[in-house]
């Protein structure tokens, strides 16, 4: 079960860039703000994993940020998308799409629910081959 949880975990990883550019297009947000959406939508992340991410992404020239007075505490850092991070948004929204539409197809021909395809015996598997198609001299006649 490690395996499976090592894999659900990298699948997690993968799409969470992803998913902090998505919070960020409409407006900018500070990184409890981005945990609070992200568990909203069912994706846990830890402050641990999401401020080294954010940090990347700043350094990468996808992330701005700004600091803002705050009513109920020290000031806060919203972060907000640059010009890059739009357009390397717009280049990950397209690679989502075709990859969810191969997930989606692979799913609906291959479903775990669904359950495979009877075994063919042998002799039905073995393609014709003139000797078997063919009648023998003594039925020609």
């Amino acid at each position: 079960m490690a395996n499976v949880d090592n894999t659900k975990s990298q699948m997690r990883k993968g799409m969470l860039e992803y998913c902090i550019l998505l919070l960020l297009r409409h407006r900018p947000s500070y990184a409890n703000d981005i945990i609070s959406h992200l568990k909203q939508a069912e994706m846990i992340v830890v402050e641990g994993t999401l401020y080294p991410l954010l940090n990347r992404l700043k350094k990468d020239g996808w992330l701005k940020y700004e600091w803002q007075e705050s009513t109920q505490g020290p000031p806060r850092k919203y972060y907000a998308l640059t010009e890059e991070g739009e357009a390397a948004l717009l280049q990950l929204d397209a690679s989502w799409n075709e990859l969810a539409n191969t997930v989606s197809i692979l799913q609906q021909r291959f479903s775990v629910t669904t359950p495979p395809p009877a075994p063919v015996p042998a002799e039905e598997a073995r393609p014709a081959t003139a000797e078997t198609t063919e009648p023998a001299d003594n039925d020609k006649r």
